[in-house]
Protein backbone atom coordinates (compact mmCIF):
# COMPACT_ATOMS: atom_id res chain seq x y z
CA UNK A 1 0.00 0.00 0.00
CA UNK A 2 1.21 3.52 -0.80
CA UNK A 3 1.75 6.06 1.98
CA UNK A 4 2.40 9.65 0.93
CA UNK A 5 4.18 12.07 3.25
CA UNK A 6 4.88 15.76 2.83
CA UNK A 7 7.44 16.97 5.41
CA UNK A 8 7.61 20.70 6.13
CA UNK A 9 10.81 22.68 5.83
CA UNK A 10 10.53 24.17 9.30
CA UNK A 11 8.22 23.63 12.28
CA UNK A 12 7.96 25.21 15.73
CA UNK A 13 7.48 23.03 18.82
CA UNK A 14 6.74 24.41 22.29
CA UNK A 15 7.00 22.50 25.58
CA UNK A 16 8.52 19.16 26.42
CA UNK A 17 7.02 16.03 24.93
CA UNK A 18 7.09 13.54 22.10
CA UNK A 19 7.65 14.77 18.56
CA UNK A 20 5.18 12.88 16.39
CA UNK A 21 5.27 12.47 12.65
CA UNK A 22 2.15 14.62 12.23
CA UNK A 23 4.10 17.51 13.82
CA UNK A 24 6.55 17.63 10.91
CA UNK A 25 4.65 16.19 7.94
CA UNK A 26 1.27 15.78 6.29
CA UNK A 27 0.21 12.21 5.62
CA UNK A 28 -2.01 10.75 2.91
CA UNK A 29 -3.10 7.12 3.23
CA UNK A 30 -6.09 4.99 4.12
CA UNK A 31 -7.81 6.26 7.27
CA UNK A 32 -6.71 3.51 9.69
CA UNK A 33 -3.10 3.58 8.43
CA UNK A 34 -3.00 7.39 8.31
CA UNK A 35 -3.81 7.62 12.03
CA UNK A 36 -1.05 5.14 12.90
CA UNK A 37 1.50 6.94 10.75
CA UNK A 38 0.62 10.40 12.08
CA UNK A 39 1.07 9.25 15.69
CA UNK A 40 4.45 7.58 15.19
CA UNK A 41 7.06 8.85 17.69
CA UNK A 42 10.07 10.45 16.03
CA UNK A 43 11.95 11.66 19.10
CA UNK A 44 11.53 12.92 22.65
CA UNK A 45 12.14 16.64 23.06
CA UNK A 46 13.15 17.96 26.45
CA UNK A 47 15.35 20.62 27.97
CA UNK A 48 15.21 24.15 29.31
CA UNK A 49 16.97 25.87 26.41
CA UNK A 50 15.88 26.79 22.90
CA UNK A 51 17.47 24.61 20.25
CA UNK A 52 17.19 23.51 16.65
CA UNK A 53 16.82 19.85 15.75
CA UNK A 54 16.95 18.13 12.37
CA UNK A 55 14.57 15.42 11.21
CA UNK A 56 15.56 13.70 7.96
CA UNK A 57 13.05 12.07 5.64
CA UNK A 58 15.18 8.93 6.01
CA UNK A 59 14.39 8.91 9.75
CA UNK A 60 10.69 9.22 8.94
CA UNK A 61 10.76 6.41 6.37
CA UNK A 62 12.64 4.15 8.81
CA UNK A 63 10.03 4.77 11.51
CA UNK A 64 7.17 4.01 9.11
CA UNK A 65 8.83 0.86 7.74
CA UNK A 66 9.53 -0.39 11.28
CA UNK A 67 5.93 0.18 12.41
CA UNK A 68 4.16 -0.75 9.17
CA UNK A 69 6.38 -3.02 7.07
CA UNK A 70 5.44 -3.89 3.52
CA UNK A 71 4.16 -0.43 2.58
CA UNK A 72 5.65 1.96 0.02
CA UNK A 73 6.48 5.42 1.39
CA UNK A 74 6.48 8.28 -1.12
CA UNK A 75 8.00 11.63 -0.17
CA UNK A 76 6.27 14.66 -1.68
CA UNK A 77 7.92 17.30 0.49
CA UNK A 78 11.26 18.33 1.93
CA UNK A 79 14.19 16.01 2.56
CA UNK A 80 15.09 17.68 5.87
CA UNK A 81 12.91 19.41 8.46
CA UNK A 82 14.22 21.92 10.99
CA UNK A 83 12.45 21.62 14.33
CA UNK A 84 12.71 24.88 16.26
CA UNK A 85 12.19 23.89 19.89
CA UNK A 86 11.22 26.32 22.64
CA UNK A 87 10.69 25.05 26.23
CA UNK A 88 7.82 27.44 26.88
CA UNK A 89 5.50 29.63 24.88
CA UNK A 90 6.65 33.21 24.52
CA UNK A 91 4.59 35.76 26.42
CA UNK A 92 4.74 39.06 24.61
CA UNK A 93 4.92 42.28 26.55
CA UNK A 94 2.55 44.63 24.72
CA UNK A 95 4.32 47.77 25.93
CA UNK A 96 7.67 46.42 24.70
CA UNK A 97 6.07 45.34 21.41
CA UNK A 98 4.65 48.82 20.76
CA UNK A 99 8.00 50.37 21.73
CA UNK A 100 9.72 48.19 19.12
CA UNK A 101 7.12 49.13 16.50
CA UNK A 102 7.59 52.83 17.28
CA UNK A 103 11.39 52.55 17.13
CA UNK A 104 11.35 50.64 13.83
CA UNK A 105 8.85 53.12 12.36
CA UNK A 106 11.05 56.10 13.29
CA UNK A 107 14.14 54.41 11.83
CA UNK A 108 12.31 53.54 8.58
CA UNK A 109 10.83 57.03 8.29
CA UNK A 110 14.17 58.73 8.86
CA UNK A 111 15.98 56.34 6.52
CA UNK A 112 13.46 56.62 3.68
CA UNK A 113 13.30 60.42 4.01
CA UNK A 114 17.10 60.64 3.90
CA UNK A 115 17.25 58.35 0.86
CA UNK A 116 14.62 60.38 -1.03
CA UNK A 117 16.28 63.71 -0.21
CA UNK A 118 19.71 62.36 -1.16
CA UNK A 119 18.36 61.15 -4.49
CA UNK A 120 16.70 64.51 -5.17
CA UNK A 121 19.90 66.31 -4.27
CA UNK A 122 22.06 64.11 -6.52
CA UNK A 123 19.60 64.34 -9.42
CA UNK A 124 19.06 68.10 -8.89
CA UNK A 125 15.29 67.65 -9.04
CA UNK A 126 14.62 71.25 -8.01
CA UNK A 127 16.65 72.51 -10.98
CA UNK A 128 14.84 70.08 -13.30
CA UNK A 129 11.46 71.37 -12.10
CA UNK A 130 12.55 74.99 -12.55
CA UNK A 131 13.59 74.15 -16.12
CA UNK A 132 10.24 72.45 -16.75
CA UNK A 133 8.43 75.54 -15.48
CA UNK A 134 10.54 77.78 -17.71
CA UNK A 135 9.82 75.58 -20.76
CA UNK A 136 6.04 75.68 -20.25
CA UNK A 137 5.55 79.16 -18.76
CA UNK A 138 8.65 81.01 -20.02
CA UNK A 139 9.38 82.28 -16.49
CA UNK A 140 12.22 81.54 -14.06
CA UNK A 141 11.05 80.86 -10.46
CA UNK A 142 12.39 78.77 -7.59
CA UNK A 143 10.43 75.76 -6.33
CA UNK A 144 7.43 75.96 -8.67
CA UNK A 145 4.54 74.61 -6.55
CA UNK A 146 2.47 73.78 -9.61
CA UNK A 147 5.02 71.00 -10.32
CA UNK A 148 6.22 70.25 -6.78
CA UNK A 149 2.77 69.41 -5.41
CA UNK A 150 1.69 66.92 -8.12
CA UNK A 151 5.12 65.33 -7.95
CA UNK A 152 4.90 64.90 -4.16
CA UNK A 153 1.41 63.39 -4.41
CA UNK A 154 2.51 61.09 -7.24
CA UNK A 155 5.58 60.00 -5.26
CA UNK A 156 3.46 59.04 -2.25
CA UNK A 157 0.92 57.26 -4.46
CA UNK A 158 3.69 55.38 -6.27
CA UNK A 159 5.19 54.18 -2.98
CA UNK A 160 1.77 52.94 -1.80
CA UNK A 161 1.16 51.08 -5.07
CA UNK A 162 4.67 49.59 -5.07
CA UNK A 163 4.43 48.30 -1.50
CA UNK A 164 0.81 47.19 -2.08
CA UNK A 165 -0.14 48.20 1.44
CA UNK A 166 -1.92 51.15 3.02
CA UNK A 167 -3.44 51.65 6.46
CA UNK A 168 -3.31 47.96 7.34
CA UNK A 169 -4.97 46.85 4.08
CA UNK A 170 -3.61 45.40 0.87
CA UNK A 171 -4.54 46.94 -2.47
CA UNK A 172 -4.31 43.53 -4.20
CA UNK A 173 -3.94 39.94 -2.98
CA UNK A 174 -0.36 39.74 -4.26
CA UNK A 175 2.37 39.51 -1.61
CA UNK A 176 4.08 42.81 -0.87
CA UNK A 177 7.79 43.30 -1.72
CA UNK A 178 8.58 43.16 2.01
CA UNK A 179 6.71 39.85 2.38
CA UNK A 180 8.61 38.44 -0.60
CA UNK A 181 11.97 39.52 0.84
CA UNK A 182 11.08 38.15 4.29
CA UNK A 183 10.06 34.83 2.71
CA UNK A 184 13.36 34.64 0.82
CA UNK A 185 15.28 35.55 3.99
CA UNK A 186 13.49 32.90 6.10
CA UNK A 187 14.08 30.28 3.40
CA UNK A 188 17.81 31.09 3.28
CA UNK A 189 18.07 31.00 7.10
CA UNK A 190 16.35 27.60 7.18
CA UNK A 191 18.66 26.26 4.43
CA UNK A 192 21.65 27.49 6.42
CA UNK A 193 20.34 25.77 9.57
CA UNK A 194 19.85 22.51 7.66
CA UNK A 195 23.43 22.67 6.32
CA UNK A 196 24.81 23.41 9.82
CA UNK A 197 22.81 20.63 11.51
CA UNK A 198 23.76 18.15 8.77
CA UNK A 199 27.44 18.97 9.33
CA UNK A 200 27.05 18.45 13.08
CA UNK A 201 25.36 15.09 12.53
CA UNK A 202 28.16 14.07 10.17
CA UNK A 203 30.91 14.78 12.69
Amino acid sequence: MDIYIKPEKKVNITGEGILRLKDVAQVLAEKNIKTQVENLHLMKIEGSEKKNLLVSVIDIVEKINAALPGNTVNNLGECDTVVEYSPRKKSQNKALLWLKVFFVSIVLLAGSATAIMSFHSDAQISTVFENYYYIFFNEKIENPMIIDLPYSIGLAFGIIVFFNHFSGKKITNDPTPIEVEMSVYESEVTDSLIDTLNKKDGE
